[in-house]
């Protein structure tokens, strides 16, 4: 399905009975990430998904978005399809950081919360940032001296060092620098929401301490660690995540 948001066609699906479950993918993903969460919560809730501006079949953005401006395009997004009450957001990565943003700052309202692998700790980006800007540089240096396709694995190789979910698109560069430079550490701790925060133990791109990080800052959230998952522990290790994401939302 599509709909008109803010003067942009966005892509997105609307499944089920029941409250309503609204899932937010991380960057360069789409709504389809969650393929499999869909098909169990369905079974109880009205669960939607959509396709964030500049991603899956959302057109994409014409100025630069921050976590701010996704986060407002989201309850845009929920009002114009009808859902004036949301009993949980769910949010993958970044998704997850839009959704700290969106709760902390009163945007969004929910009465639970779930974070899987969620982004958002930027302190420790310091030399990643570094190099990212060396390495988005290399477009400026001329064909003769440094091949596209050199530049290309260049700059993949540098996206991949600051999360794998981060690797930036082409046309969305520039939100991406803007999203990439966000902490949103202290906002978590304005967020009065029940929240679970699912991380995986082998996860590089957002580790496990960030999970602790939020989980000092946000009062009544919980912490569970997956031992052998990575960052998509939602297609690893799916039963587990799921399991956990059910108990939680049905306490």
């Amino acid at each position: 399905m599509t709909v008109i948001v803010d003067g942009y066609s966005v892509g997105y699906s609307k499944t089920g009975s029941g409250p309503a479950i609204v899932l937010l993918h991380g960057w360069g993903d789409s709504m389809a990430t969650f393929d499999l969460i869909v098909k169990i919560l369905q079974k109880n809730y009205t669960v939607i998904t959509l396709d964030l501006p500049g991603f899956g079949k959302s057109e994409s953005p014409k100025e630069i978005f921050t976590l701010k401006k996704y986060a407002q395009f989201v309850h845009n997004f929920v009002t114009k399809i009808g859902e004036t009450s949301i009993f949980a957001y769910i949010g993958h990565s970044n998704g997850g950081a839009i959704l700290i943003r969106g709760l902390s700052s009163g945007i969004l309202r929910s009465d639970k919360l779930i974070l899987l692998a969620s982004s958002g700790v930027r302190s420790d980006y310091t030399a990643r940032k570094r190099f990212l800007k060396a390495v988005a540089k290399t477009a400026k240096i001329p064909a003769s001296l440094l091949p596209k396709s050199t530049q290309a694995k260049l700059k993949k190789s540098a996206y991949s060092k600051i999360g794998s979910d981060l690797f930036t698109a082409e046309h969305m560069q520039d939100t991406f620098r803007q999203v990439v430079s966000e902490d949103v550490v202290h906002d978590s701790a304005m967020i009065n929401t029940p929240t679970l925060l699912i991380y995986g133990s082998h996860d590089k791109s957002t580790p496990a301490k960030y999970g602790s990080k939020f989980n000092q800052q946000i009062e009544q959230s919980e912490l569970v660690v997956l031992d052998g998952a990575d960052h998509f522990l939602h297609h690893t290790h799916a039963p587990r995540v799921i399991k956990h994401m059910t108990d939680f939302l049905d306490k």
